[in-house]
């Protein structure tokens, strides 16, 4: 299970992951916009404006990230929808737009907002992206009234359907599979990056797309959360930490093993059973209706009564149980104190309520589950042991 095999055997066995998962159809997307459009409504406006990042990805296909310059889904309550797009972009937004839109356009001398803002009736009220950087909400601010349009896009992507979960179980089988053959190639003196390297290139052979992140920490740097600068070599009787993911459609995996390259100490075996425990009653405590917040709570309960904390002191948890996942590796809702959105259907979140004890060494488990209407299921298997990486 872990150490015994070389990088170069491991990719030789590699192709590309079967039986694909479908991607988003083109009804799928009209219903997700019908669906906006009534969100948008609800809150008074006119019209939404989505920014390039994952939420234009969600309704239009286009996967481009943003930058300073605009382009952005210009969505009417009634009306044929409208891409805002610099002009010498034309060609390439034309090749991944997924849904029928009219495409307006604007040259690198004229300003974007004014576009959007010719684009609607006078007096109109303008549904924003919380993406949208605050350059461009001002501007739009000053020519129209402006609304947060969280709710009818976060509110939305929140409650994932039954094609994104097939993406998003397709997408951590594969990274789970990654960590599985990443372990196997463990020697002592390895280095991080090389780990890093055959992870990416594992990604690749199994997925066709790249590592979205990695991080493989060992001995004293796996007590950084995302740990520390240079490039470690492994040695004899040390806890390995890796965490990576990738995307299949633009979904995200995102999966964190911790375990002993060898024999380590009685007290890293003690808190990884703990860790363990704790990530076993966040699962356990979700429950559909109930807030956010009451998952971590319950991570936090079992570490706290082990005498760790209180709260996000240390030896103990120095961050939130878990975070929202989807089109964005991070995006609402989040399993933290003061998130109280009630879990709902279709959510999907990581759990990964890490024990850090300071300058010496930390212990993350992280696999991710949705909410159905009983509970929780998980996407991957959690960890079964310190010296057992894999079920």
């Amino acid at each position: 299970m872990i150490g015994g095999s070389t990088a170069d055997a491991e990719l030789a066995a590699l192709s590309l992951w079967p039986n694909r998962a479908p991607g988003i159809s083109a009804d799928e997307r009209l219903s997700r916009i019908a669906r906006a459009r009534a969100a948008t409504a609800v809150l008074g406006a006119d019209a939404l404006l989505v920014n390039a990042g994952p939420s234009l990805r969600y309704f239009t296909g286009i996967s481009w990230g943003a930058t300073e310059r605009l382009v952005a889904l210009l969505l009417p309550v009634s009306g044929e929808p409208i891409m805002i797009c610099p002009a010498f972009e034309l060609g390439s937004l034309q090749a991944e737009l997924a849904i029928p839109a009219d495409i307006r356009l604007w040259e690198e001398d004229e300003s974007p907002t004014d576009l959007v803002a010719a684009s609607l009736p006078a007096g109109a009220v303008l549904a924003l992206d919380p993406l949208l950087n605050f350059g461009a909400a001002r501007r739009l601010g000053e020519k129209l009234a402006i609304v947060d349009g969280a709710p009818a896009i976060d509110g939305l992507r929140m409650c994932k359907s039954p094609t994104e979960l097939a993406l998003m179980q397709q997408a951590k089988d594969i990274t789970l599979e990654v960590h599985r053959r990443a372990a196997r190639i463990l020697a002592p003196g390895i280095r991080a990056s090389e780990v890093k390297r055959f992870i990416d290139s594992a990604h690749r052979a199994l997925a066709g797309t790249s590592s979205t992140f990695c991080a493989v920490q060992f001995g004293r740097a796996t007590a950084f959360p995302h740990g520390l600068p240079g490039d470690q070599q492994l040695a004899e009787n040390e806890l390995v930490l890796i965490d990576t993911g990738t995307t299949v459609e633009g979904y995200h995996s995102d999966i964190t093993r911790s375990y002993a390259f060898g024999k380590v100490s009685d007290e890293i075996a003690s808190l990884w059973a703990l860790e363990k425990e704790a990530q076993a009653a966040a699962f356990d405590a979700v429950i559909p209706g109930n807030p956010c917040e009451s998952v971590d709570a319950a991570a936090r309960a079992v570490l706290e009564k082990a005498g760790l904390g209180p709260d996000y002191r240390l030896p103990g948890l120095p961050h939130r149980t878990g975070h929202g996942i989807g089109l964005a590796i991070h995006e609402p809702a989040y399993l933290v104190r003061g998130d109280r959105t009630p879990l709902a259907e279709g959510m999907c979140f990581s759990n990964e309520p890490m024990i850090v004890v300071p300058d010496r060494f930390g212990i993350r488990l992280e696999d991710h589950f949705h909410v159905t209407a009983t509970g929780a299921k998980w996407f991957t298997e959690p960890q079964v042991s310190l010296e057992q990486p894999f079920g």
